[in-house]
């Protein structure tokens, strides 16, 4: 293959994925600016921010790709934590705190696949009501104030640092990012979340049970959040019912921001975790500026909005094309 050639597999691939060229140009533009983003503790840090949110959007990679969203994962994530280290302070076994606050997430999926995909309601509507309601569980059992751990053991799940530099939160989601990867890529499961994604009818007709994976999917994203929320509050060593607010629109958008379109049967986790990214990147860079935190979040509304409009206007190119 000659120079040329190479050069032009590489220009589509980088027009066809183009949060590479989003994080190639944020890079390019921090060049101009005399901060400190080039240094190797603002990288390592842009990763370990990022590992929360990276891991929240591996689970909602899976209900994505199978055209549903769920922005239930900021409540999910909140009552995980909150369910944790309040069962610490009450004496449980770290471990056991943990499970309860794993199961806690399992059972919200179940209930948003349950009301999605058995009961065919919008799953938008849904998983946005349903975080709103975790929530304000959240409020009530802490009393709208931050419970601190008791247990510094807790503490340490996600506060180790490997070798003295590498942040363990980052080994984490390396872990986790490599599990869906090979799920997604290498087993019938990850397969039949594409096919249903790709066209549902086909998928159920073809003899694939389309009810119990999408509703796994949920389910599986909701493990994925409460995690998220035990290693978000062992970071913090504290549990609040503020934590996750935008949590739920934000990874949605990142998923998307990556190439996993909300029209399903597109994407997979590494597209998810390059748009993940992308916003925290973007957050990053930002900061490094002195960019203040009002004006951050009215870039971070655009651009949602931009995304959100350039997804439903490839839809519907999609639809007039077939």
């Amino acid at each position: 293959m000659d120079t040329k050639s190479i050069f032009i597999k590489a220009k589509q691939l980088l027009l066809k994925q183009k949060a590479v060229l989003a994080i190639l140009a944020m890079i390019i533009l921090m060049l101009f600016f005399d901060t400190q983003f080039f240094t190797a503790y603002n990288w390592m840090n842009i990763f370990r921010s990022a590992t929360v949110q990276g891991i929240i959007a591996m689970g909602v990679t899976m209900t994505v790709l199978c055209a549903a969203c769920d922005l239930s994962v900021g409540g999910t994530m909140c009552l995980s934590g909150v369910i944790a280290i309040m069962m610490i302070n009450g004496g449980a076994p770290i471990p056991v705190a943990c499970i309860c606050a794993l199961l806690s997430g399992a059972l919200v999926g179940a209930i948003n696949g349950f009301l999605v995909v058995h009961q065919r309601t919008e799953p938008f509507i849904i998983t946005l009501g349903m975080g709103t309601l975790l929530k304000g569980i959240s409020q009530l059992l802490t009393d709208a104030h931050p419970v601190a751990c008791t247990n510094m053991s807790f503490m340490q799940i996600s506060n180790t640092k490997l070798f003295g530099q590498i942040p363990i939160l980052i080994l984490y989601m390396l872990i986790i990012f490599l599990l869906f990867f090979w799920i997604l890529r290498f087993t019938n499961y990850g397969r039949n979340c594409y096919a249903i994604g790709g066209n549902y009818e086909v998928a159920k007709y073809s003899g694939i049970n389309v009810l119990a994976i999408k509703w796994s999917a949920f389910v599986i994203s909701g493990l994925a959040a409460a995690l998220a929320g035990i290693l978000l509050s062992s970071r913090m060593n504290s549990a609040s019912s503020v934590y996750g607010d935008n949590t739920g629109m934000l990874v949605n958008c990142g998923v998307v921001i990556g190439g996993t379109s909300f029209a399903g049967g597109v994407g997979g986790a590494a597209q998810s975790f390059i748009g993940i990214f992308v916003l925290q990147l973007m957050t990053n860079c930002m900061d490094c500026l002195g960019i203040g935190a009002y004006i951050q979040q009215l870039l971070q509304g655009v651009i949602i909005v931009l995304i959100l409009g350039f997804d439903c206007y490839g839809r519907l190119r999609k639809r007039e094309r077939v």
